[in-house]
């Protein structure tokens, strides 16, 4: 089958009757901007054969929310996914990076896409809140917790019989490159590597894969720094096969991002300016200090740019605001209308949602003394930490045993023992890249490249990504169902 072969024939009362629907492969490339594409030939020349456009991202410019859009053509306001976590009210807990699909609602692209062609076929390789989801196959990484505490690397599967093979084809998913001081191209390796098995052992209609490796090195040393050029250059490099892989089955290839990495200089201490002013509160044991926040009048889940502001009760927004005003770094604040505005009007967001200005972002840091951090502040824990930490992508310079403790752990850890790996700066200056807003200039956004030369023609919406690619799928719609646009705001869904 080509690219050319006609997807639909004439059905009954001149309706299309859908025949094979044309075969697609789309890659998320995370923080893949028109100034990367420059260092990343292969991609570059599937850009110029075919066709490239800025792609107009949703506020805030994160994975989870990104993804949620292209995959249901709504706003965070309609599925509900508002950062990469939020504050679950019910619970009184902050929870980011949960997986289960069944957070995300809306219409999704392959339920829409199984309304025309009720046999339609979809592999999900690493894009989020995978497991749940109606893919045929899925693949996402899901770490090993033993009862005594351990953590060890692995992925979860869909069918549970892909895992074995994929193990003994690629080895245990690298789930300590994938995140954290280690993170670097080997994930991405496996994930092109399982890409290109499935690609070939079992077809689908539609292959959704994720590549996070532009996402290290250009938060570690910013966009324009040459060690970002070369991760660009690496992962173009690891692409190339898969792509080949593309065309000799005359699939049709979409690469695109889901933000821009712009350069940073700036954190700002969000939580700390709350807590000073007396909104934020915390509760000490064994001399740490955690955020309590059911009983805190307002605090932040800090979001790499992006920030929302949860306020227990309406009289003290105008505290919250004031405590807010003068922040540096701060660009403003989001209030019913602004999140209404840019499709953040959700439940699940905060009474009020900080943006960042273009050279700072947010860090989730609440104590006000380093003796006092609790000891996952030091750890590589996506999920005990209140808000997005970038520090854990870099090993504490101000510790000149680091290395020797990090082996040490390393040891115990291939010994079977428990082990505690703390070795994450309490110093987040290091940081070069960020994202989270709305970019200024097209050059440092998001793109969608198409091995099609008629797909695009100008600037797309993450909204429309949906719609695009049923377009190239060759799919025609039919109306969609109502879909609920308040999902539940309880995830109930244990990490």
């Amino acid at each position: 089958m080509t690219e050319d072969t006609p997807t639909s024939t004439p059905g009954h009362g001149g309706v299309p009757a859908p025949t094979t629907p044309r075969r697609l492969l789309v890659l998320d490339v995370v923080g893949l901007t028109p100034r990367l594409l420059e260092h990343m030939p292969q991609l570059g020349d599937l850009a110029e054969a075919g066709s490239f456009a800025p792609l107009r991202t949703v506020l805030p410019a994160v994975t989870c929310a990104a993804q949620a859009t292209f995959l249901t053509g709504t706003t965070p306001a309609g599925h509900g996914i508002v950062g990469n976590g939020w504050y679950v009210r019910e619970l009184g807990e902050v929870l980011l990076w949960r997986q289960h699909n069944g957070l995300v609602g809306g219409d999704k692209l392959w339920d829409a896409a199984r309304r025309v062609h009720p046999g339609y076929t979809v592999a999900n390789i690493c894009w989020w809140y995978a497991m749940g989801a109606a893919t045929d196959i899925t693949v996402t990484p899901r770490p090993v917790y033993y009862a005594d505490g351990r953590k060890e690397p692995d992925c979860y599967t869909r069918p549970p019989g892909l895992h074995d093979e994929l193990t003994e084809t690629l080895g245990t998913f690298p789930l300590f490159h994938f995140w954290g001081p280690g993170a670097g191209l080997r994930s991405s390796q496996w994930i092109v590597g399982a890409t290109r098995h499935i690609f070939r052992t079992r077809p689908t209609d539609l292959t959704l894969c994720y590549l996070p490796h532009l996402d290290y090195d250009l938060q570690r040393y910013g966009p324009n720094d040459p060690r970002s050029y070369a991760a660009a250059t690496a992962l173009d490099t690891v692409l190339a096969p898969l792509l080949d892989d593309a065309r000799a089955a005359g699939a049709t290839v979409v690469a695109l991002s889901e933000y821009g990495i712009t350069r940073v200089t700036r954190p700002v201490d969000i939580n700390r300016t709350l807590r000073r002013a007396g909104l934020l509160e915390v509760h000490t044991q064994d001399g740490m200090e955690y955020l309590d926040a059911g009983a805190s009048r307002a605090f932040a889940v800090a979001d790499h740019q992006l920030a929302h502001v949860y306020v227990r009760r309406a009289e003290d927004l105008p505290a919250a605001r004031s405590a807010l005003a003068d922040l540096p770094g701060l660009a403003g604040l989001l209030d019913d209308e602004g999140k209404k505005a840019h499709g953040l009007d959700h439940p699940r967001s905060g009474e009020l949602v900080a943006v960042a200005e273009p050279d700072a972002w947010f860090t989730y840091y609440y104590w006000l003394d380093d003796a006092r951090a609790p000891d996952f502040a030091r750890l590589v824990d996506i999920h005990r930490k209140p808000g997005y930490d970038p520090a854990e992508l870099f090993l504490d310079p101000l510790d000149p045993y680091v290395r020797v403790r990090a082996g040490a752990a390393l040891a115990r850890k291939k010994l079977g023992m428990r082990y505690r790996m703390a070795v994450v700066p309490l110093d987040p200056s290091p940081v070069r890249g960020s994202h989270g807003r709305l970019p200024d200039r097209d050059e440092d956004g998001p793109l969608l490249i198409c091995s099609r030369p008629d797909a695009v023609d100008g600037p797309v919406a993450a909204t429309d990504v949906k719609a695009l690619l049923l377009g190239l799928a060759g799919l025609h719609r039919r109306p969609s169902p109502t879909p609920n646009p308040h999902p539940h705001p309880t995830t109930g869904v244990p990490q």
